[in-house]
């Protein structure tokens, strides 16, 4: 399984940026999914995860504001982030928990005026 991580950038407190990871392979569709970030001198935490089914899961920080979702007939796994803040800033990662683990490069997050 490979994973390519996009849709990193700058952007204003307050603002909003999807991310995007394109998964190879033809088992995306049962895969579970997850963006995890690490943020610099901090370790690497999990952000949110989505399962085959449907079900979702998120970090407390970020319940409210970030929606995981997918497309399984493009075979990507999205990270919708709104009302960003200063501490969202990070390189965001996607990985396939199962089957793997397999991580993405990583896509960096910056939140600043």
């Amino acid at each position: 399984v490979q994973l390519q991580a996009s849709g990193g950038g700058l952007v204003q407190p307050g603002g909003s940026l999807r991310l995007s990871c394109a998964a190879s392979g033809s088992i995306f569709s049962i895969a579970i999914m997850a963006w995890y970030r690490q943020a610099p001198g901090k370790q690497r935490e999990l952000v949110a995860i989505n399962t085959s089914g449907g079900s979702t899961n998120y970090a407390d920080s970020v319940k409210g504001r970030f929606t995981i979702s997918r497309d399984n007939a493009k075979n990507t796994l999205f990270l919708q982030m709104s009302n960003l803040k200063p501490e969202d800033t990070a390189v965001y990662y996607c990985k396939s928990v199962q089957p793997g683990p397999y991580w993405g490069q990583g896509t960096l997050v910056t939140v600043s005026s």
